[in-house]
């Protein structure tokens, strides 16, 4: 995963000010939130031990021994930049511990790129112990998220409104068939595409 090396203790730092997990909030059916931006994820810089050290201390703890979801915000993530790597994905979900596992009742995943889901569609079932894959939830706009999350109790950067709006203009970057940059604005918005068969743009995979 890490390709350029700085100390473990600048990488627990790193992850500590990049603010990529925050537990706060709830989903409507009670359960506290895990959020986990994928774009503020510096992979370059971090090694799987250090990233399992930190969860192990500082957020598994925190999570305690009641049912929670995750919200993972795929929007912006880069293979170059900011993904770790399937491999090291895998290595750190069998790190978990099984209570924990035991507890996760549903991962809403917004904005999932073209890549994401063909892999996830192929290989998740194999990869991915304990039902995982059928614990997955594609979201595919913003404003369905707020069907399964209390949208007061969450903060979602600016950059993914910035994203669904994107979308709303260029609705073929659903399909992975236009780059999503620049952004173009001034045509009427089309209807947006069913979120069961959305699926989006190349550049973010996974």
């Amino acid at each position: 995963m890490a390709s350029q090396t700085i100390s473990e203790s600048d990488q627990e730092l790193l992850l500590h000010k990049l603010d990529i997990f925050k537990i706060r909030g709830k989903d409507k059916r009670g359960h506290k939130i895990l959020r986990i931006i994928g774009k503020f994820f510096p992979a370059r810089f971090l090694s799987a031990d250090v990233l399992k050290r930190y969860l192990e201390d500082h957020i598994f703890p925190r999570l305690g021994k009641k049912s929670f979801s995750v919200l993972y915000v795929h929007t912006g993530v880069q293979r170059s930049e900011n993904f770790p790597g399937i491999s090291v994905l895998r290595s750190i979900y069998e790190a978990i511990p099984v209570d924990v596992k035991d507890n996760l009742q549903a991962v809403y995943f917004v904005h999932p790129g073209l890549q994401a889901r063909l892999f996830l569609a192929t290989f998740g079932r194999f990869l991915f112990t304990g039902g995982l894959y059928g614990k997955l939830r594609y979201v595919s706009r913003v404003d369905y998220l707020w069907e399964h999350v209390k949208r007061k109790e969450i903060e979602i950067p600016e950059f993914v409104y910035d994203h669904d709006e994107d979308l709303e203009y260029r609705p073929m970057m659903d399909y992975g068939l236009e780059s999503d940059h620049p952004r173009v604005h001034g045509a009427p918005a089309l209807d947006s595409p069913s979120p069961s068969v959305s699926i989006y743009s190349m550049r973010c995979i996974s």
